[in-house]
């Protein structure tokens, strides 16, 4: 549909019309921050010990001290045990004064908190000790989210439409995100999590901007993210009860639903299902926003493409032989292991975590800004494979860096994430330009459930750091070297045309196979 560029040309590339729409579908994106990464704040690990209170009995006038010092073990800094205590025993208080309790077993009956003042998600629900790695399980849930949503939502947007998927998954992603504040049981809230990430769409609006502004609309979107980052760190730094901070994270996503009235379909998609008329509505009301006026010819020289479903897709040699490579499919797995490696580690560098969160929030800016620059000179394929080899070896050297050094590791955490960040926001501008309107979504969608299952693991990867500090960092720095040498060899895409059918996505390719019967409705 090479005609559609030149429509696009004709109403203008980057015009009011389009900046508005950029804005509009990067509003969604600045909320997700919030639910992605808002978890790491209501977790944050406080002093606790195991509850004791059976002592009350025989000494129901003992201080916190005296009931610490002879019900709770010391370990070998001097401190006391926070997994473990003494068994309970019959005796009366001058006998255990006098002899001791010497027997140990893990917390029998909960725990307490002594200097915790508000409600977390940590103290309310006791993840910590055995239950402490509910906390990665629990990230991994919310990963399984996007995951499904990548899977139902993206060849959903393909068969109904833009619009009416991105009104569905703002209705969702408010209701449970509220819902979420409310939970009795922590599986319940692992649940609601699970919905409301499978309803956290990122849809950009390149079918609507032109080639030399194509980079520009994804990467405003993505610095909306790096934004709702920084928000993150100071409304959790203000907030400190974890339901209030759930209920002022989610309630703005209520506000979103004026789209329903402003947000308009993507022409291109109803040049695809041949709802021409409609489009040819849009792109004259885009005109005239814009002050720009498309001849009447040029829009009857537009033709439709032909519908494909999921199934026409995975047998699509065009697409299988091209943006479907191992190299791509590795590429975005490796960029969002390390991306999501380092966001939720943010615990774990030594310094303050709302501090820490700041900053990986405001270097995503200028990563993301930077982009543009290095999509313009030195194309997709080297910029994404020179970021994940940076991001790989920082991770790396990372791991050699002694823990008593926190700002040093911390600097070079921060570097990462500039890598990994730009290298991300690279990825979904190369997604887009790879595939055909007719099927971008399902690609796109295809592509996430790679970077998807990736986010699945690496909280999980986390879990390793029992058996050495260093072996999660070591994983989430050698798998980007290896995907940023894949890398170079995907195609080129710097410049080109939007494609909007298979036939017009790989021109070069002109011997076609038979393709197999196929099942799909």
């Amino acid at each position: 549909m090479s005609a559609f560029g030149d429509i696009i040309n004709a109403l203008g590339e980057f015009g009011l019309f389009q900046k508005w729409l950029v804005v509009l579908l990067s509003l969604p994106i600045f909320l997700t921050a919030f639910h992605m990464l808002g978890q790491l704040f209501m977790l944050v690990d406080v002093p606790h010990y195991c509850n004791t209170s059976w002592i009350r009995v025989v000494g129901p006038n003992l201080t916190e001290d005296e009931q610490l010092n002879l019900t709770v073990p010391r370990g070998a800094s001097g401190a006391y045990e926070q997994c473990s205590m003494y068994s309970p025993v019959d005796w009366d208080l001058d006998s255990i004064v006098a002899y001791g309790l010497n027997a140990t077993q893990k917390c029998s009956n909960g725990w307490v908190y002594p200097s915790t003042q508000t409600p977390s998600l940590l103290t309310e629900f006791d993840l910590v000790c055995d239950r402490k790695d509910l906390n990665d399980i629990s990230q991994a849930i919310y990963m399984l989210g996007l995951l499904l949503g990548a899977i139902i939502f993206g060849p959903l947007s393909d068969r109904i439409g833009r619009r009416p998927v991105i009104l569905i998954s703002i209705l969702i992603q408010g209701l449970f995100g509220l819902g979420t504040a409310f939970v009795p049981h922590f599986y319940v809230y692992m649940a609601f999590r699970c919905v409301v990430g499978a309803s956290s769409l990122f849809f950009s609006a390149t079918e609507w901007v032109g080639v030399s502004y194509r980079t520009h609309a994804v990467l405003i979107s993505h610095c909306c993210f790096a934004a709702g980052q920084m928000l993150l760190a100071g409304l959790s730094y203000g907030i400190r009860n974890w339901r209030l901070l759930e209920i002022a994270g989610s309630v703005p996503t209520f506000a979103l639903f004026f789209y329903f009235w402003v947000l308009p379909e993507s022409a291109r998609w109803l040049m695809t299902k041949g709802r021409v008329e409609e489009a040819k509505k849009i792109l004259q009301k885009a005109a005239s926003v814009n002050k720009r006026t498309i001849p009447p010819g040029l829009l009857e020289q537009v033709p439709t493409a032909q519908w494909r479903t999921a199934c026409d897709f995975n047998h699509d040699v065009h697409l299988v032989r091209r943006p479907l490579t191992p190299p791509f499919l590795t590429a975005r797995f490796v960029n969002s292991l390390v991306y999501y490696g380092l966001s939720l580690n943010v615990t774990n560098f030594g310094l303050d975590i709302y501090l820490t969160q700041l900053a990986f929030g405001a270097v995503e800016v200028p990563a993301r800004a930077s982009c543009i620059l290095f999509l313009q000179w030195f194309g997709r394929k080297k910029s994404q494979g020179v970021l994940l080899l940076l991001a790989g070896l920082v991770c790396l050297i990372i791991t050699g860096i002694p823990e008593d050094l926190p700002v040093l590791i911390t600097v070079l955490a921060v570097i990462g994430k500039f890598a990994s960040s730009a290298s991300f926001s690279t990825s979904y501008v190369y997604t887009a330009e790879l595939f055909p309107t007719v099927v971008r979504q399902t690609g796109v969608g295809l592509c996430s459930m790679s970077a998807r299952v990736a986010g699945i693991i690496a909280p999980l990867i986390r879990l390793l750091g029992h058996y050495h500090r260093a072996v999660p960092m070591a994983i989430f720095g050698s798998a980007p070297v290896v995907g940023g040498l894949l890398c170079f060899l995907l195609p080129e895409t710097r410049g080109t045309e939007l494609a909007d059918d298979t036939a017009a996505a790989v021109p070069q390719h002109r011997w076609v196979p038979r393709r197999p019967r196929c099942s799909c409705k």
